[in-house]
């Protein structure tokens, strides 16, 4: 009896500390991404001459919203066959290159998270914005696992912490403001109801426009966990969900909503990435 008692709590011992293990290893891939190997490669593209060429990135070192990266790329490729525009996907760095950049008009990291670009591939892409090019970033493009300080910097302007736990995904309206360049409210309504993983950042984001944003304090922004238990904090009132800026020559614009497929069939975001894109094609 003695002996198999303790195979049990043996057995029980070894699962907690296998579930501790797995559980540090998720926690280090969402905060810094899992060390990759950087593809250098350039690959062959063949640019139409009569469209503009817009560069869509979706690698990811660290967590990888699968179904919404899946969900989105039918949805760009709608985009660009009613907008004349021509779209490259890829998961490979190579393409982050200064002569095959100047190709884009615009840049998309969608739901790219991780350390995804080595050293001279982001040289390469803050020098290409910083020039007149443009970077778009959905959702986990802006946690806190890139970094980067250009990056973060230029793109975000502030810094991730959390998101809401329980519940995970909330309803909110997205309200929109109508003061900003005007390509980018374009046939959006002044408010809508949308249902995201909103996520929380430290500060208000510095240096942007605000495109959009949702009530905070309507929302339970709580992202308590087992031994992380300092994430109970929102935003305030006023929590900016999509933002733009000029770098140098160049623009960024981010917005903070993505998470799931089911996004993707909502009409006002899908318009709301296409105005960012037609904003970055402008001037």
């Amino acid at each position: 009896m003695k002996k198999a008692l303790k195979i049990v709590l043996w057995s029980l011992l070894g699962l907690v500390v296998l579930l501790f293990a797995a559980g540090s290893l998720f926690f280090y891939k969402v905060k810094n991404g899992f060390p990759v190997s950087y593809e250098t490669d350039r690959p062959s593209i063949n640019f139409p001459a009569d469209k503009p060429a817009l560069l869509l990135f979706s690698k990811t070192t660290g967590f990888r919203h699968g179904e919404s990266i899946d969900a989105s790329k039918p949805v760009f490729r709608q985009l660009a066959q009613r907008n004349g525009w021509f779209v490259y996907e890829t998961e490979a760095g190579g393409v982050f290159n200064a002569d095959q950049l100047k190709q884009f008009k615009a840049v998309v990291f969608d739901n790219s998270t991780g350390r995804v670009l080595n050293d001279e591939q982001q040289q390469a892409l803050s020098q290409y914005v910083e020039a007149g090019g443009a970077l778009v970033g959905i959702h986990g493009s802006g946690d806190d696992s890139h970094h980067w300080t250009w990056y973060q910097t230029n793109l975000i302007g502030t810094t991730f912490s959390h998101h809401p736990l329980n519940p995970q995904l909330q309803q909110a309206e997205v309200q929109v403001d109508a003061s900003v360049d005007s390509t980018l409210t374009s046939q959006l309504p002044a408010s809508w109801k949308h249902t995201d993983e909103w996520y929380v950042f430290l500060t208000q984001p510095k240096n942007v426009r605000v495109v959009s944003h949702i009530d905070g304090s309507k929302i339970i922004p709580n992202g308590n966990m087992l031994f992380i238990k300092d994430k109970n904090f929102g935003m305030g009132k006023y929590h900016p969900v999509a933002w733009y800026r000029t770098v140098g020559q160049g623009k960024t614009f981010y917005t903070s909503m993505g998470h799931s497929a089911a996004i993707w069939q909502d009409a006002h975001f899908v318009r709301l990435l296409e105005n960012a894109l037609r904003w970055t094609l402008n001037g």
